[in-house]
């Protein structure tokens, strides 16, 4: 199923965090605003006005700090959305570091767990160390084996979304195998990105000149390692192959677009983009705002025609490209932060996207669990 069929309400539910990832996509953005969190009414607003427009009855929790930190909130608003709906699903990304309460309050109300979680601890804690610099794997493979272990008979998966970094862009079979050992069996990862500021990645000439990551190294390693987890039967998906098992025309559900209610009282149309207020060159995602006065959202329809307008045949690039149905422009987020346009190119990613489609090929079957 194409990743933009992926309908969901997404909580941003607050700018706190108790890691201190190096290469955090809004770590600059977060600096620079006061500590917020998501008002538990516009939450509840989203839900009804969602449920009303959509078929789909999926809440996601995601940053743009980290889900858990706000647990009380999070408890209300899947407590809220399931008193609307005894159909509703679930799903968190979390950086896995929680106590004893959370995780067992997730094992009994959320369907889809995924960690964010490099690997080894060698890379894991390198990358992704707790505030004050304690190493976060210790936390993480506790709570991983817990909830794994504690599973059966649960309608739930703990699965595992990777970014993948010069540091562990050659260990992507040993990621395959870590995992594994820890009872998780399906993971997707993410090529490491320009993170997101003021201007797009184009006009900022320090981030060009600091920004490194080999692609081509990349696909390398990771079509072993898929063919590789598919032999011991784990899944290793890469957010380049997110389109692979069905035909698309746009990439993901930023064009459709589906909300992504912010802690500044926003609605975005994207995981990049997590508050309203001065989204500078990424603005063209911000396609909604809740009114106190009226108690209502206020919709750009001007913002949502265009986001809808990003398809494959709307872009020149895209047009006679063997692997447009299996990409569908790629992730518009990326694109908008790199090239500063709607209908620009990554051409990093689009170069790996046909390596990958010629190495793996159109999937038969539908991935089991979607990107993230």
């Amino acid at each position: 199923m194409p990743h933009c069929n992926k309908q969901m309400i997404s909580f941003f539910l607050t700018t706190k965090c108790n890691l201190n990832c190096i290469y955090c996509y809004n770590v600059e953005e977060r600096k620079r605003m006061e500590e917020k969190t998501l008002p538990s009414n516009i939450a509840k607003a989203g839900i009804d006005h969602f449920f009303k427009e959509n078929k789909s009855r999926h809440i996601r929790f995601y940053g743009p700090g980290e889900p858990t930190q706000e647990f009380k909130l999070m408890k209300q608003i899947t407590d809220y959305a399931k008193a609307v709906d005894d159909k509703v699903t679930a799903e968190i990304q979390t950086n896995g570091v929680f106590n004893s309460e959370v995780r067992e309050w997730l094992l009994n109300n959320v369907n889809i767990i995924w960690i964010s979680f490099d690997g080894e601890p060698s890379i894991q804690n390198k990358n992704r160390p707790c505030i004050g610099g304690k190493p976060s794997s210790p936390f993480i493979e506790d709570n991983v084996r817990w909830l794994v272990s504690n599973s059966k008979n649960k309608d739930i998966m703990v699965g595992a979304r990777v970014t993948i970094t010069d540091a562990n862009i050659n260990r992507q079979k040993r990621i395959v195998d870590y995992f594994l050992s820890l009872g998780i069996k399906n993971i997707w990862n993410d090529p490491l990105f320009p993170a997101v500021d003021n201007i797009p990645v184009c006009n900022d000439p320090r981030k060009q000149d600091t920004f490194h990551f080999d692609m081509d190294a990349y696909v390398d390693n990771y079509l072993e390692a898929y063919q590789y987890a598919k032999s011991i039967g784990s899944f290793y998906g890469s957010f380049l192959i997110c389109n692979f098992d069905g035909y698309c025309d746009k990439h993901c559900r930023a064009c459709t677009p589906v909300p992504h209610l912010t802690p500044d009282g926003y609605v975005s149309a994207c995981d990049l983009v997590t508050f309203g207020a001065k989204a500078h060159h990424m603005d063209c995602f911000v396609y909604g705002k809740w009114n106190e006065a009226t108690m209502s959202f206020e919709f750009d329809e001007h913002k949502i025609a265009a986001l809808q307008n990003r398809t494959t045949e709307n872009m020149p690039h895209c047009r006679e490209c063997f692997a447009k149905e299996q990409c569908g422009g790629y992730c518009l987020g990326e694109v908008m932060n790199e090239a500063g346009n709607m209908y620009g190119q990554k051409i990093s990613a689009c170069k790996a996207i046909k390596r990958l489609l010629r190495g793996i090929g159109k999937r038969e079957a539908d991935f089991q669990y979607l990107h993230p």
